[in-house]
C-alpha cells in the first residue's frame, strides 16, 4: 500500500538541541591503517627470516622478486577485506574512504604484481645465463602454476586499466562493476602459485597456515557479508517498491516498504545497494543514497537517469521484489563536530543531504544548505526542501548557473562567505561530482574551516 503524500513529504521530527558527537571515523581509519602496516612489516619479515645470502645480481632481482611478490599477494587480500562491506568498517570508516584505500591499493598490486613477474624472469635469466624469452618460455611450461599465475596478472592488469579514471569514464557502473569481478578468479589462480613456486612457503609450514587462514578468513567475510547477509535479509524484510515518483525530466524517486524495516537502522547519509528482481534488472546491484528519512515501514531514494539501469527503474512496477544491501556508509550526523552546519549538494547529490536536512539535530539558524544545479529545472526535490526549511528555521540558498568555462563559480569561496557568515566555524557536509568537491575543500580550507569540519562523500566509482 503506498504511504500518503502527507507522510512521505513532511518532516521528521528532531531535537531542539544539536547532538554534538566526535566521530570515531578518524580513530577507526588510523587503527586500521595501523593493522595493515603492521601485517606489511609481517610479510617483509617473512622474507627476510628466509632469505638467507643475496649473492650476485641475478641473486638480487630473484630476492627482489620475491619480496614484491609476497607484497602483492598480501595487498590484494587486504583490497578484498575493505570491499567485503563489513558493517564495522562501513559504519565508522566509511564507505566513500574505503573506496578511495582499495583503488589506491589497486594500483599499488597491479605494480607490485608486474614488477614481481619481469624481476623473477629477469633474475632467473641472469642466474641461469640466458635470454628473456627462453627463461620466460621455461618460466611457462616447466614450472608448475606459472601459466595459471600469469593468467591472474592479465587478469589484474586488466582490471587495472578499466579502473583508469579515463576508461572508467567511458563505462557503465555495471559494465565497470562485472569487469572487476574478474578479480575474485585471478586471487585464486594467484594462491596455487603462491604455494607451489614460493620460496617462503614450500617449507615453512607455519607461514603456510597463517597465509591460508588470512584468506580464508578474508573469504569468509566476502561470502557472509556479501552473499548469506542480502539473502536472509531478503527473506525477514521482504522489501518491494510501492510507488515510483517522477521528480523532473530525468529523476525519479522509489518508495520501498517492507516487514521490520526499522531492523535495518537506516540513517539518513546513508545509502543502499539496491537489486530489483526483475528480468532485466536482477544481475545488478547499484548503489543510491536515502533522500528522506526513514518512516516506520518506508524507504525512500531519488535517482537521475544516467544509464539504462536508472532509466529502467522508471518502468518499475508496485510490487516489485527488491533486495536491498546495506545501510553503508558513515556520511551522518555522527560525523558532526560543531553547532553550525553547512549542507553543500551539488546535482543529484542533494538527495543525501535533503535527507540530512530534514533529521539532522539543531536549532532554527544553525543549518544551512546550498544547493547548487545549472539550471532551476534541475533543482529536483525543491518544493520538499522548502517546506522542510520552513518548518526547521534553516537557511536555504540556490546557487543557479552554468558550468561552463568563463562563468562565475556560484560555489567561489567568497561567496559562500558571504552567504554563510562564520563559514570557519562549520561542519561543512559535500556530496557532489568529485572535480567540484575538490575545489570547495580547498576553497573552504583557505576560508579557514580545518579540515576535520569538512565531510565529503563521493557517488563516483
Amino acid at each position: 500500500m503506498v504511504a500518503p503524500s502527507s507522510a512521505r513529504l513532511a518532516p521528521s521530527e528532531t531535537s531542539g538541541a544539536p547532538r554534538m558527537t566526535i566521530s570515531a571515523d578518524r580513530t577507526a581509519s588510523g587503527l586500521a591503517l595501523a593493522v595493515i602496516g603492521v601485517g606489511g612489516l609481517a610479510v617483509i619479515g617473512l622474507w627476510w627470516s628466509d632469505t638467507v645470502f643475496i649473492d650476485g645480481f641475478g641473486s638480487w632481482l630473484t630476492n627482489a622478486g620475491r619480496i614484491t611478490g609476497l607484497l602483492a599477494g598480501y595487498v590484494i587480500v587486504v583490497l578484498l577485506a575493505l570491499m567485503a562491506r563489513v558493517p564495522a568498517l562501513e559504519h565508522t570508516i566509511g564507505t566513500d574512504r574505503l573506496a578511495r584505500w582499495h583503488a589506491m591499493g589497486g594500483r599499488y598490486t597491479v605494480s607490485l604484481a608486474v614488477a614481481h613477474t619481469l624481476l623473477i624472469i629477469w633474475g632467473y635469466a641472469v642466474t641461469a645465463n640466458t635470454g628473456l624469452v627462453h627463461e620466460t618460455s621455461s618460466l611457462l611450461l616447466t614450472y608448475p602454476d606459472v601459466l595459471m599465475a600469469t593468467v591472474a596478472l592479465l587478469l589484474l592488469v586488466a582490471v587495472g586499466v578499466v579502473s583508469a579514471r579515463a576508461a572508467r569514464r567511458r563505462l557503465s557502473y555495471e559494465t565497470w562493476h562485472f569487469i572487476h569481478l574478474y578479480t575474485y578468479l585471478a586471487v585464486a589462480l594467484m594462491f596455487a602459485h603462491q604455494f607451489s613456486t614460493g620460496a617462503d612457503f614450500i617449507t615453512n609450514r607455519p607461514a603456510r597456515v597463517l597465509w591460508s587462514a588470512m584468506y580464508v578468513a578474508v573469504g569468509a567475510a566476502l561470502v557472509w557479508y556479501r552473499l548469506v547477509v542480502p539473502i536472509n535479509g531478503a527473506f525477514r524484510h521482504r522489501l518491494h517498491v510501492v510507488e515510483v515518483r517522477p521528480e523532473s525530466r530525468d529523476v525519479v524517486s522509489v518508495y520501498v516498504s517492507g516487514r521490520y524495516v526499522d531492523e535495518l537502522h537506516a540513517q539518513p547519509g546513508q545509502f543502499f545497494r539496491w537489486r530489483f528482481l526483475t528480468r532485466d534488472l536482477w544481475w545488478a546491484a547499484n548503489p543510491y543514497s536515502l533522500s528522506a528519512a526513514p518512516r516506520p515501514g518506508l524507504l525512500r531514494f531519488t535517482v537521475k537517469i544516467a544509464g539504462r539501469h536508472s532509466a529502467a527503474l522508471r518502468q518499475l512496477q508496485p510490487g516489485t521484489a527488491v533486495l536491498a544491501e546495506g545501510p553503508y556508509g558513515s556520511f551522518t550526523a555522527a560525523r558532526r563536530r560543531r553547532r553550525n552546519v553547512l549542507l553543500i549538494g551539488a546535482g543529484v547529490g542533494i538527495t543525501p543531504m535533503r535527507a540530512l536536512l530534514e533529521s539532522m539535530p539543531g536549532d532554527p539558524g544553525d543549518i544551512t544548505l546550498v544547493y547548487r544545479a545549472s539550471s532551476p529545472d534541475d533543482l529536483v526535490l525543491r518544493n520538499e526542501i522548502d517546506q522542510i526549511a520552513a518548518a526547521r528555521g534553516a537557511r536555504v540558498h540556490y546557487a543557479v548557473g552554468s558550468r561552463r568555462r568563463g562563468r562565475p563559480d556560484p560555489l567561489a569561496v567568497g561567496r559562500l562567505q558571504r552567504l554563510v557568515p562564520g563559514l570557519s566555524h562549520h561542519d561543512v557536509f559535500i556530496c557532489g561530482p568529485d572535480d567540484l568537491a575538490a575545489r570547495l575543500r580547498k576553497g573552504l580550507r583557505e576560508a579557514g574551516v580545518p579540515a576535520w569540519n569538512i565531510h565529503h562523500e563521493s557517488f563516483t566509482f
